[in-house]
């Protein structure tokens, strides 16, 4: 048999208080006279009171004090990718300035998405990169919440945190054809379908917004350098992981013969000397620890300051004024 929640007016005819003391000792304790305080959470106790309840609280204020955070992956990825954590930290540090609990809401595709977002008891959202066709856009935009996308894409009533990845692969890519003519480039997933594979010189306009202006920017590099794109090698990976970099450059080598690796992550660059060996050229993306002890070039940038700007959007309290920095970290 389910047992009735002790009510505020039962505590305060308990404690002999008005059921307004009550809730001013749970929410605003201060402004309650130290023994009335004391004689209510003792007569909470008596009754078995946890406190007002949340839900009810936050229908009456119209604020939660969440944020939700949408993953266009699996939960584990959060915890298993390190540039996911990165930029979940820096979500997490606008949290605990203000507040604010952190809520997790995967998007792996189901049908039931973007029901999910929509009945998400959160006061804006934080969505990370996914596809121009994910329909929590739509319904992230519909809530009116505030809202803010990491990587893109634009999509009305989002505010976009991206740096120049286009200008960034660019830059990284010709540094490492300085002294190459047969590249092979390691790719993000073009779309969410994430079919793995090798293709040559793929058409630049694919699904996933990150994957799209890196490969544009390598392709920008190749084309300067002299070298055919529609020839150049490009595999693709179904995750962003090390293992999967490995496996990717192992299925490439039945086909090609590379003399550099330009890699869309340092955990795909990685892989890359995994399968080709330690003193194998590669560059990677993040310049993360892992890029820093094996000493591969790589793109600088700051997840965290992208996780701290789209929760300061997502909780209503600032909006970024000028596109994230990146820089070259040549080694």
């Amino acid at each position: 048999m389910k047992t009735r929640r002790v009510t505020m007016r039962q505590v305060a005819a308990e404690a002999g208080v008005a059921p307004m003391t009550v809730s001013y000792t749970y929410t605003r304790p201060e402004r309650v006279a130290t023994d009335t305080r004391a004689r209510v959470l003792e007569a909470a106790e008596r009754l078995g009171y946890a406190g007002p309840d949340p839900v009810a609280r936050s229908l009456r204020s119209g604020s939660t004090g969440n944020l939700g955070v949408i993953l266009g992956e699996h939960l584990g990825y959060a915890f298993e990718d390190p540039q996911a954590g990165q930029f979940l930290a820096g979500v997490s540090h606008v949290c605990v300035e203000n507040r604010l609990g952190l809520v997790l809401i995967p998007s792996t595709g189901a049908s039931d998405d973007a029901h999910r977002v929509r009945e998400a008891a959160v006061d804006g959202f934080v969505v990370w990169t996914t596809t121009e066709d994910d329909p929590v856009l739509a319904a992230v935009s519909a809530t009116g919440r505030p809202a803010a996308i990491q990587g893109g894409p634009t999509t009305a009533g989002i505010t976009t945190v991206a740096p120049d990845d286009r200008s960034a692969a660019d830059a990284i890519a010709r540094r490492m054809l300085e002294h190459a003519k047969s590249p092979l480039i390691l790719s993000f997933p073009f779309d969410r379908g994430r079919n793995p594979g090798v293709h040559r010189g793929p058409n630049t306009d694919v699904g996933f917004p990150v994957t799209r202006a890196r490969l544009t920017g390598f392709r920008d590099a190749i084309e300067a350098s002299g070298l055919r794109w529609n020839e150049t090698p490009v595999a693709v990976v179904a995750r962003q992981s090390r293992i999967a970099g490995e496996r990717a450059v192992q299925q490439a080598l039945e086909e090609t013969t590379p003399d550099v690796v330009i890699a869309m992550s340092d955990q795909l660059a990685a892989g890359a000397r995994d399968a080709l060996g330690t003193a194998f050229p590669v560059s990677g993306w993040d310049d993360s620890e892992l890029a820093q002890t094996l000493g591969f070039p790589s793109i600088r940038q700051s997840l965290f300051d992208q996780g701290v700007a789209c929760a300061r959007v997502a909780a209503g309290i600032g909006a970024p004024t000028a596109a994230p920095e990146w820089s070259l970290s040549l080694r």
